[in-house]
């Protein structure tokens, strides 16, 4: 759909342009807004509003073909009211709901930096990280996440976390942690893929920075028992077997209902140590294709 925004900058050249030729006197004054001195400030108020109302209902009934040409209308003719910031935050919304989550994004953030103080920031900054989220869950006809670049999901990260520091009593508080829980998750996934990739390769270094990275830096994933286990088989190639040792046993102290414990007993027993009798072959995921 071709879109009907204008920047503010065609604006100032269509008001020079007119004011040019009135005073040139090829005619008479024309206008490109309606501005708060042609008519009483209650009018000019009350018939923005009434414009931004119509354009509302336009985008609760999805009918978008009217939406942007009415908010941009609304922008046109009132850029003096309130009404035209949020007809651009509305704007941005009916990209959200079309699933057009870049253009969606680009609208909330334009909306950030020139409205810095406004009270709608809250709402366009939780729609910003809800739109990178959705952006990620979107793409399941993609190749798998773990085989792809994550700097999608790292931006979604850094501004779900960024809002729930800055607005932590937010209404929406509770469904970020929750997309934050999953951002975590995809992330500790990949580095863990990506280290058992490493491994492999005989690349124990490398694997063992990338288990490091999941454990240390990324906040609670879920996944700190695989990822122990996965620590300690590396130190077991690197033949550091003490180190191995306290990986396997911090499974068991720390996440004793995991089903992880089950290698992480198998691997200890076979150290050497008294922790049951169980014998079961340790995991050998490995993955398929080399990670990017």
């Amino acid at each position: 759909m071709p879109s009907f925004r204008r920047s503010r900058n065609a604006r100032a050249l269509a008001v020079a342009w007119c004011g040019l030729l009135a005073s040139a006197a090829l005619g008479p004054a024309c206008t490109t807004a309606e501005s708060p001195g042609a008519r009483s400030p209650r009018t000019y108020a009350e018939n923005a509003q009434r414009d931004y109302e119509r354009a509302v209902k336009a985008l609760t009934d999805r009918n978008w073909e009217l939406v942007d040409p009415l908010f941009s209308e609304v922008r046109r003719k009132y850029p003096y009211s309130r009404y035209a910031r949020l007809a651009e935050l509305r704007m941005a919304d009916a990209d959200y709901e079309q699933e057009n989550f870049a253009e969606a994004i680009a609208g909330y953030k334009a909306f950030v930096r020139e409205y810095p103080n406004d009270a709608e920031v809250p709402y366009a900054r939780f729609r910003i990280a809800k739109s990178q989220y959705q952006s990620v869950s979107q793409s399941l006809l993609l190749p798998p996440l773990e085989e792809r670049d994550l700097g999608s999901v790292n931006d979604a990260l850094e501004t779900i976390t960024d809002y729930l520091e800055d607005f932590p009593r937010s209404e929406h508080a509770e469904e970020l942690r929750y997309m934050l829980e999953v951002v975590v998750g995809l992330l500790a996934r990949h580095e863990l893929y990506v280290a058992r990739y490493y491994l492999h390769e005989d690349r124990f270094d490398a694997a063992e920075a990338r288990v490091r990275h999941a454990l240390e830096v990324l906040p609670v994933s879920g996944l700190e028992p695989e990822a122990l286990v996965l620590l300690g088989e590396i130190h077991l190639r690197q033949k550091k077997r003490d180190e191995a040792r306290k990986a396997f046993a911090r499974v068991l102290a720390e996440h004793p209902d995991s089903p992880f414990t089950v290698p992480a007993r198998n691997h200890l027993a076979r150290l050497g140590e008294a922790v049951g009798t169980l014998r079961i072959s340790a995991r050998k995921d490995e993955p398929k294709a080399v990670p990017r």
